[in-house]
């Protein structure tokens, strides 16, 4: 082969692959418009400023196409489905109460994945950030603000996955220490001391003492409902199996849970313990519930479920915490509820 010959054969090649590239971007380009388009009948969202300690409101991520997808959003309580505030803030999982807030991001980095932590304050702005070992999970902020707590995936993609592995870690937004992993803290369970190479934690929720905290332990198996305390470093089981994503009710009498209803199977439903009693009460949301819910009030509890047609977006729905009523649909679009 001559050098004219293959010349122009590299020549040919470098436009060739130029084209190809063009059209990589101008198809990413086009998926991305797609995605940022807003949907016909959709929710009205607008940026502007949000304040974490207005009260009588409902933080959430919004989830409605558009724009602000993936925002930290916020509603007044008595309309849920009016017009929704955002202020560019970009989470995958996101908790606040008493004007702290964290925010689990995830995204892609120049070589890797990039997952954190981010605590922020009354008007979103970054205070601290953490890295994560592993894809954003649950979040949670304490009653008065002090302690987050975060659990990510670091095995496995999805809580009924057949094999998964957690890290469950607690920071105290006052002094900045992080407690990086509850596997760590002095463990007892069924009265005795444990440790096991399967434990994992997820899922913790806090009580207003700014020290004690629920959270589950899945071991050999089974699920096991825990109570810790911070200062101590100890967690210990509460005679309760079968109890994933605990969360305590604002006056502390109550755990709202998702309880496995089919063995081996991803199939979840949500329930009320009574702390004093141990007291099971099953909800009215037949629908499998793959989320730690949150007490809006009271007596209302509000979960993810997935969107009707489109299993990539999720509504959140209501539902009464006393076993009767009937679930509605509390905000569309929408995933991770706070209410302020």
């Amino acid at each position: 082969m001559t050098p004219k010959r293959r010349l122009l054969i590299l020549v040919l090649a470098v436009v060739l692959l130029a084209g190809l590239g063009a059209g990589f971007v101008l198809h990413a380009a086009s998926q991305a418009d797609e995605k940022n388009k807003p949907r016909a009948g959709g929710p009205a969202v607008g940026a502007g400023p949000v304040a974490l300690t207005q009260k009588q409101r409902l933080a959430f991520i919004n989830s409605a196409p558009g724009p602000y997808r993936t925002e930290v959003a916020t509603v007044p309580a008595g309309q849920p489905g009016g017009p929704r505030t955002t202020a560019g803030l970009k989470c995958a999982r996101f908790y606040a109460a008493k004007g702290t807030g964290v925010c689990l991001q995830s995204g892609l980095g120049v070589v890797a994945q990039t997952n954190r932590a981010v605590i922020v304050d009354s008007a979103l702005h970054t205070l601290r950030t953490f890295p994560l070992a592993g894809t954003p999970s649950r979040a949670r902020i304490s009653p008065s603000g002090r302690l987050a707590a975060w659990t990510v995936f670091v095995g496995g993609e999805s809580y009924g996955a057949a094999f998964f592995s957690t890290r469950t870690s607690i920071v105290d937004t006052r002094t900045w220490k992080l407690l990086p992993n509850l596997e760590d803290f002095a463990i007892t369970l069924g009265g005795r001391a444990y440790r096991d190479v399967d434990d994992n934690f997820w899922g913790v929720t806090f009580a207003a003492d700014d020290d004690t905290f629920y959270a589950t332990l899945g071991t050999g198996g089974k699920t096991y409902l825990m109570k810790g305390s911070v200062a101590a470093r100890t967690i210990a089981s509460v005679g309760v199996q079968n109890v994933e994503c605990p969360s305590l009710s604002p006056d502390g009498t109550r755990i709202a849970f998702k309880k496995r209803v089919l063995a081996g199977a991803s199939l979840w439903h949500e329930y009320v313990l009574d702390l004093r009693t141990l007291k099971e009460t099953p909800l009215a949301e037949h629908h499998s519930v793959d989320d730690q819910a949150d007490w809006i009030d009271d007596h209302t509890v509000a979960y993810a479920l997935p969107k009707e047609g489109d299993t990539k977006s999720t509504d959140l729905w209501s539902v009464p915490a006393d076993g009767g009523g009937t679930p509605r649909l509390l905000i569309p679009d929408a995933s991770s509820p706070a209410a302020l």
